[in-house]
């Protein structure tokens, strides 16, 4: 197989890809500090703010130790905020602080932006078949 047909070393370059594309639209918008990292905590926090450390963890198919340690640099970083679970004190609670509701407008039009480009550069069809081909790898 040669190089350039692999399916690992595709998928590998077009995230990467993705991902400069993405982190500079951010850093030019004022948020130099987002790692594509923080996806994994960001974008379920879009979805349903103020949950548990466990639910972030399922929610992006990580390890709940590995989601500690990027909801950490999300709060170093000043957008997630950690308090403790009032129904269970043992456990914390995530939500956006300011900053993480002011990001997640930049991301949702920076997403909305390269979407669109995807969806000229393949087509609708071929953009949704992606989108359900990637849906199906992420379970593998």
């Amino acid at each position: 197989m040669r190089t350039n047909d692999d399916l690992g070393f595709l998928l590998a370059k077009a995230s990467q890809r993705f991902n400069e594309r993405l982190l500079a639209r951010f850093a030019e918008a004022g948020f130099a500090e987002v790692r594509a990292s923080y996806g994994s905590v960001l974008m379920p926090l879009f979805q349903q703010d103020d949950l548990r450390v466990g639910e972030l963890a399922a929610r992006a198919a990580l390890s709940k130790q590995s989601m500690t340690a990027i909801v950490a640099a999300c709060e170093a970083d000043g957008l997630v905020e950690r308090r403790r679970d009032p129904d269970d004190g043992r456990a914390f609670r995530v939500r956006l602080t300011r900053r993480g509701r002011r990001f997640q407008r930049v991301a949702e039009t920076v997403l909305a932006e390269l979407d669109a480009e995807i969806r000229e550069l393949l087509g609708p069809r071929r953009r949704d078949a992606l989108v359900e081909a990637l849906k199906g790898l992420m379970h593998l």
